[in-house]
């Protein structure tokens, strides 16, 4: 990667929302799901490992970030699907089987639709002054 391209991607993070990152967590994890499927298909063990090692760290970010007490069942829900995820994840790595990871883009990308409306929906609503 070059130094340009590699500080703007610094400088996107670091400047970025709170929504922003997680959306871009998702579309992380969206494109190594979708790389470790092609891996898959193209026979190349090697980079299906790591697209899935990968798209677990950032699954594990997610369920990591989870306030249960604030989120209550959605939290809940939230951490049934990241555990979904990572055991489907888990089994297409030792199977070799790209269906385990098509249900979890599945997920992913019901997930990051989700998150965007929410993310709209709280842009477009007026701000309350105190």
């Amino acid at each position: 990667m070059s130094y340009g391209l590699g500080a703007y991607k610094k400088t996107s993070v670091e400047t970025a929302s709170k929504e922003q990152i997680l959306l871009m967590l998702y579309q992380a994890a969206i494109k190594n799901c979708k790389k470790g499927i092609e891996a898959i298909e193209q026979k190349n063990i090697a980079k299906k490992g790591e697209y899935i090692g990968k798209m677990q760290d950032i699954v594990v970010e997610l369920s990591n970030s989870l306030d249960f007490e604030v989120g209550g069942d959605v939290a809940k829900e939230l951490a049934s699907l990241y555990d979904y995820i990572l055991y489907s994840s888990t089994q297409a790595n030792i199977k070799i089987d790209k269906s385990q990871l098509e249900g979890c883009l599945r997920v992913l990308n019901t997930l990051y639709d989700g998150w965007t409306e929410a993310v709209k929906q709280i842009k477009t609503q007026p701000t309350k002054s105190a």
